[in-house]
């Protein structure tokens, strides 16, 4: 989703920068274009980040002796945090 959103922003900045030939009196449509252009990069960036940062994991690992058969026994649990989205 972010990353779709800035690749929109990036393109409307870059229409507005470069192709559109006029002029209103109250707003500069290029500057508005760069800007829109720069957020953009910097929300795709955002959304690469979000979506290649790993998942946390905690491993646990008990060990115990049985007392009846005098073996030992392991267990492991795993539980993963998924990433905030």
């Amino acid at each position: 989703m972010n990353i779709g959103l800035g690749i929109f922003l990036f393109v409307v900045g870059a229409i507005l920068r470069f192709a559109v030939r006029f002029q209103v009196s109250w707003i500069d449509l290029q500057l508005v274009g760069v800007l829109l252009m720069g957020a953009g990069i910097v929300v795709a960036i955002i959304g690469i980040v979000l979506l290649v940062r790993k998942r946390s994991s905690v491993t646990t690992v008990r060990t115990a002796v049985d007392p009846a058969s005098g073996e030992s026994v392991a267990s492991r649990e795993t539980h993963v945090t998924p990433p905030v989205e």
